[in-house]
Parts: C-alpha cells; sequence; structure tokens
C-alpha cells in the first residue's frame, strides 16, 4: 500500500506528458528532439526533477517486426485495420512502463485511430477504442499536453517507409480526422500552425502550452 502511494504522489510530482500528433510529414520527430534539447539546456530554470524521455514513433518497429509495408495500410483493409490495432498496443506497452519519469511523445495511438477511420473505416476506427490498450493511453493523453501539427508546411518529404499522401486533399484530409477524433475523446489539444515555420518558434508554442496545462494543474491541486 505505502509503495503504491508512494508511486502515486510520484506521479502526481511529474511534469505533464507531451505528445507530439498529426499527419505524415508535419514535422513532428523535429520538434519532439528539439524539444527534448530545450527541455536538457533547461533543466533548472524550468524546476524539472529530470529531462524527459524521448518515447519514439512506435510504429516503425511494427512494421518491422510483423513485416507490414505502408503499402499494406491502401492496399488491404484486413491488413491495415490490424497494423493499427497492434500499433494502439505497442504504444500502450511503451507507455506502461514509463510510470515513474515523464515523457515527450513523438505520436500517439490516437494517430493509428486516425488512419484507420482514414483507410479503413468509421465503424472498424471507433471499435480500435473499445480495447484495454486504448482505454490506458486515452487517459494518459487527457492528463497530458497535445499537440497536433497542421499539414501544409514544407515537410512533406518520402521517406521510403511513411505512408505518404497522394496530394494535397489526402493529407488535409486525414488532418480532420484526426481533429474529429480529439474532439469525441474529450482530450484537450493545440494546434500548431503550418505557419509557424521557425523551429525555434514551434518550440515555444509548444514549451508555453506545456507551461500553461501545469498551472491549470496546479489550480486543481
Amino acid at each position: 500500500m505505502a509503495h503504491t502511494q508512494d508511486h502515486d504522489q510520484l506521479a502526481n510530482e511529474l511534469p505533464p506528458n507531451i505528445y507530439i500528433i498529426g499527419a505524415q510529414s508535419t514535422g513532428k520527430t523535429t520538434l519532439v528532439l528539439a524539444l527534448a534539447d530545450y527541455f536538457a539546456q533547461n533543466l533548472k530554470s524550468e524546476k524539472l526533477p529530470s529531462q524527459p524521455y524521448q518515447l519514439k514513433e512506435v510504429a516503425r518497429g511494427v512494421l518491422l517486426r510483423h513485416q507490414f509495408t505502408a503499402s499494406d495500410i491502401t492496399s488491404s483493409k484486413e491488413r491495415a485495420l490490424e497494423l493499427q490495432r497492434l500499433i494502439i498496443e505497442a504504444q500502450a506497452a511503451a507507455e506502461g512502463v514509463l510510470q515513474d519519469i515523464w515523457y515527450i511523445a513523438d505520436r500517439s495511438a490516437l494517430d493509428a485511430v486516425a488512419y484507420a477511420r482514414q483507410y479503413v473505416g468509421e465503424a472498424e476506427a471507433r471499435g480500435l477504442r473499445h480495447g484495454e490498450a486504448w482505454q490506458q493511453v486515452e487517459e494518459k493523453m487527457r492528463a497530458g499536453v497535445v499537440i497536433l501539427c497542421e499539414p501544409g508546411g514544407e515537410w512533406l518529404v518520402d521517406d521510403g517507409v511513411r505512408l505518404m499522401p497522394r496530394d494535397r486533399n489526402e493529407w488535409f484530409t486525414l488532418h480532420s480526422h484526426f481533429q474529429v477524433l480529439l474532439a469525441e475523446c474529450g482530450i484537450p489539444y493545440a494546434t500548431l500552425p503550418c505557419s509557424v515555420s521557425s523551429l525555434h518558434e514551434r518550440v515555444d508554442f509548444v514549451v508555453q502550452a506545456w507551461k500553461q496545462k501545469q498551472k491549470l494543474d496546479a489550480q486543481d491541486c
């Protein structure tokens, strides 16, 4: 019992986690790396208990382990749905071991649901939100800082791994699925406009949202 109380107290003292989410090629990974550098350099001034853990994108590992390809998402709805289910489970497992440290996540389980909604169907995507893994990550996202990166910048580059949109309409349609899902799940979020192109300004946007979340959490205590 004492161990559980100590764990809960530590969790309450940790800064809110940060989730950088959105459609492909919206500068998410670059932003995550820049945020990690910012917090490493401002550990004392931000009065942080530790540097944040960088929770890397789990989807790439799932693709490799289970021998999926990006084309599976558009060529087979069954394969696409199974891939997104595995990504949600992998995301929940990765977050589940990070109980006593705070983190910056490059993407989230909600990304998988958004892709399922776009490439499989609304009903199937809704079904992904009924599992235990989803319930775990949804609760954590509500307690964290969620930043939705808007498409439209100059980051649309094919790296040979990720699924690329056929055109800008498909790119923005996927973005709209993120907006709908966040609203349906009651997850507060801030949209990082693509017009904010300076990496320094993008980092500052997230840091200010993170500080505001800390203030709100302190008021609720």
